[in-house]
């Protein structure tokens, strides 16, 4: 079975440097509609069986517009379990902001997930999304049987923690391959219970340099 995750399209929140988190929102922005015709021809030649989407806008949308730029009938199945992290206090803020305001917090959730307190923001921990989001894959991977192709499309923080989490990474390490830009490509494989990593991270077909807003 081969999974291939997408993390949302970059949105107004995204440009403006703010934490959206699992309730905030922001739309997608113009050029994201451009990028998702990109990445829908880079997956023009996979044969899809089925879509699924954080219940978030910025993700559904991203889902939708990819399935409508593939020009092809796919069934798409919203699942809470993809959301974002919830992070509390941090939704809506910016980056810049908290930084001076909580640095130790920013830092460790950038950067040391260990030493993340997520008390102090009343939000989740690494752990607990790591367990609703596996759940929430090996949920879809039973459903597919463990064969075929799908696409699931959520987001930067929780993209990172599901995916380095089925990968068998421990929670230190979590961010040891960096973050997840918008409308990247991750394809895994899973074989008899085992996740491979096969790209982490595609961002070639956008044709465009990256800013620092673009991945976290």
């Amino acid at each position: 079975m081969d999974l291939y995750f997408v993390r949302h399209g970059k949105t107004q929140w995204n440009l403006e440097g703010k934490y959206q988190g699992g309730h905030g929102d922001s739309p997608l922005l113009d050029e994201s509609l451009h990028d998702i015709s990109l990445l829908a021809k880079r997956l023009k030649d996979v044969d899809i069986d089925h879509m699924y989407t954080s219940p978030l806008p910025r993700a559904k949308t991203t889902a939708e517009t990819l399935i409508k730029d593939l020009h092809r009938q796919i069934a798409l199945t919203v699942v809470d379990g993809l959301r974002e992290f919830d992070l509390g206090i941090m939704e809506g803020r910016k980056f810049s902001e908290l930084e001076l305001e909580m640095p130790e917090v920013i830092y460790a959730f950038r950067n040391e997930p260990k030493d993340y307190d997520y008390s102090l923001i009343r939000g989740e921990s690494f752990e607990q999304v790591a367990k609703r989001t596996t759940e929430a894959v090996e949920e879809i991977v039973n459903e597919n049987n463990g064969q075929g192709n799908v696409v699931i499309v959520s987001h930067g923080a929780a993209l990172v923690t599901l995916i380095q989490s089925l990968l068998g990474t421990s929670v230190k390490d979590i961010r040891k391959d960096g973050g997840l830009s918008n409308t990247s490509l991750t394809h895994l494989q899973y074989k008899n219970g085992q996740y491979k990593l096969i790209e982490w991270n595609e961002t070639g077909y956008l044709h465009k340099k990256l800013e620092s807003s673009d991945t976290i």
